[in-house]
Order: C-alpha cells, then sequence, then structure tokens
C-alpha cells in the first residue's frame, strides 16, 4: 500500500494486517440458558479494499474476516466475514458482517480520522444501521442491539468490547451476550 492509500483509511489504517489474541471472553447463553463464560483466541486479518463510489460517496476501507476458538480445542466456534469502512466526508465509521449462524449487522458511528477509540451501534429495525436474522433467531434469540467499542493502544495492539443484546423467548430480560479481547498484530 501506499503512504496515501493508507492514509485515505482514516481511523481504520492502523488495523491493516493480521491480528491474534488469546485473552477473549465470550459469555453467552447456555444451553439452559444461564450464563455460559468461554475463553477464547482468535485470529483477523484485514485487507485494504479499492475504493467505493456511491455517486458522490466515496468510502475507503478494509475486508475482513475473523476466526475464534474456545481455548483448547481445535474447532472455531466463531467465525464472521466482512468489512470496516471509513467515510471520510461524513465521519463515519462502519463495520458490514455476515455470522454463519445467519446474521448480518452493519454498525456505524461518527469517527475523525485520527480517532484512538472507534464506537459503532446498529439496531434492530434501522434502516441505516441494523440487523438482520434468520427466521429462527428471530423468534428464539433476537438481536435487538449491537454495539462495538475499539481502543486502538499503539501501532501493534487493540481491544474490543462488544455487546450483543438478546431477547430470548421465556426470559423476561435482556441477555448480554458480550465479547472481548487485546490483539497483537502478528506482521
Amino acid at each position: 500500500m501506499t503512504d496515501e492509500e493508507i492514509k485515505n483509511l482514516g481511523p481504520l489504517a492502523s488495523l491493516v494486517g493480521t491480528w491474534e489474541g488469546d485473552s477473549g471472553i465470550d459469555s453467552a447463553p447456555a444451553k439452559d440458558l444461564g450464563n455460559m463464560e468461554t475463553p477464547y483466541r482468535e485470529h483477523l486479518v484485514f485487507d485494504p479494499l479499492s475504493p467505493v463510489e456511491n455517486h458522490q460517496q466515496k468510502l475507503f476501507g478494509l475486508r475482513y474476516r475473523r476466526t475464534a476458538w474456545p481455548i483448547g480445542f481445535e474447532d472455531p466456534f466463531h467465525e464472521e466475514l466482512g468489512y470496516w469502512l471509513w467515510d471520510p466526508k461524513a465521519l463515519q465509521v462502519m463495520r458490514c458482517f455476515m455470522i454463519p449462524r445467519g446474521v448480518t449487522v452493519i454498525a456505524g458511528g461518527n469517527a475523525s480520522a485520527d480517532s484512538k477509540i472507534l464506537e459503532m451501534e446498529a439496531t434492530l429495525g434501522s434502516q441505516t444501521f441494523g440487523i438482520c436474522s434468520n427466521p429462527f433467531l428471530d423468534k428464539n434469540f433476537q438481536t435487538v442491539t449491537y454495539t462495538l467499542k475499539v481502543t486502538k493502544h499503539d501501532e501493534n495492539s487493540f481491544s474490543y468490547e462488544e455487546d450483543t443484546q438478546l431477547k430470548i423467548h421465556g426470559l423476561p430480560d435482556i441477555f448480554h451476550h458480550t465479547d472481548k479481547n487485546t490483539l497483537k498484530r502478528m506482521n
């Protein structure tokens, strides 16, 4: 990548590359719908993509893939594919991703080109930053809100906290399915 291409990525520039972390904690619904915590490790790859033009809008971004494994296991328990996008004119950062459970999310938030903290949110029913699920999940484990906070510590380390708020059939309160980890650059 040229210096200009990196500069165009704004707050996403420092994410380019391969990352790994092994201090993750996943707090998810157990089979009995109680809370189950799973320590995990993960691998993320962020690759720059060509600028995307939507008439007057020009987006810069990263293609990414994420895989997570419970500590001590070889088979992953989570995968996702998607894009992180930067809109320099609107000063917005976006994360668009799909999970093979049958969920897609477009989350977004405001940021500056040099932001060290990125915060994004998606809400069920939103026409812009929203959530879409397959019929089974929508009925039984409906995602109503998704939030993400990424904190960039330096060029070789960042952490994140995400909260997927679920309305679970049969439970009176919202369940907070949370994930957090710190990742280090591998290349």
